[in-house]
């Protein structure tokens, strides 16, 4: 901790996140703001949930209660049950911030936020591969195609994401239907599923935007 003591972060240095991983406890919160998605990750090819936060990588997020702990512990890390921090990310370059520590040693407000996160994340990683691998066993798992137009003229095609099929779902047999049922994933694929209907309004929100930049 000494080396760490004077240490200050800020995080509005972060670079706004288009996508971001979330865990199963992260559904529901997520829902009310996001579209929840999977992609595969680009070096091993396995699935993973996320939240889609914006519609163009590098603009402000859409607005809403919801970060993701992925997003909160941002430059931190655990190894070997420690906090580790990456200390090239932006948001430890700046002179001013907040505090890691308070004047007596102990974790800042801002860092023991960052260590909940780190523990929501640590304790839900697993839990939730072990969801998205039930589910690519009964195939409910399918491509998404986000091809979005804009009065401005402008077009966007989100690839390489992928929804929960509601129409596979209902075919399930009864026994792999209960098996999900048990475990508590027919619910969080049914939060999924109707988060998606929010890509509209992050279209429109996008497509006023356009309308009011000056030209």
């Amino acid at each position: 901790m000494g080396r760490h003591r004077g240490l200050r972060f800020d995080p509005a240095a972060r670079v706004p996140r288009q996508f971001a991983q979330i865990v199963a406890s992260e559904f529901a919160p997520a829902a009310l703001d996001h579209p929840i998605l999977f992609t595969k990750r680009a070096d091993t090819g396995a699935f993973y949930a996320g939240a889609l936060l914006s519609l163009v990588a590098g603009e402000s997020p859409l607005a809403g209660t919801f970060r993701p702990a992925d997003v909160e512990r941002e430059g931190f890390f655990v190894d070997a049950e420690r906090i580790v921090i990456d200390r090239a990310h932006p948001q430890f370059g700046a002179a001013e911030g907040e505090p890691l520590f308070d004047p007596e040693g102990s974790p800042s407000p801002s860092l023991r936020h960052v260590q909940r996160a780190l523990a929501r994340l640590d304790a839900g990683l697993a839990t939730t591969d072990q969801l998205v691998q039930r589910l690519l066993q009964v195939g409910v798992i399918e491509p998404i195609d986000i091809s979005l137009s804009f009065d401005s003229g402008e077009k966007l095609v989100l690839q390489d994401l992928y929804t929960v099929s509601l129409d596979a779902l209902r075919d399930l047999s009864d026994q792999d239907a209960l098996a999900l049922l048990r475990e508590g994933d027919l619910q969080l694929c049914y939060i999924q599923a109707q988060s998606v209907g929010h890509i509209r309004r992050m279209a429109q929100r996008r497509n006023d935007q356009l309308a009011a930049a000056p030209v």
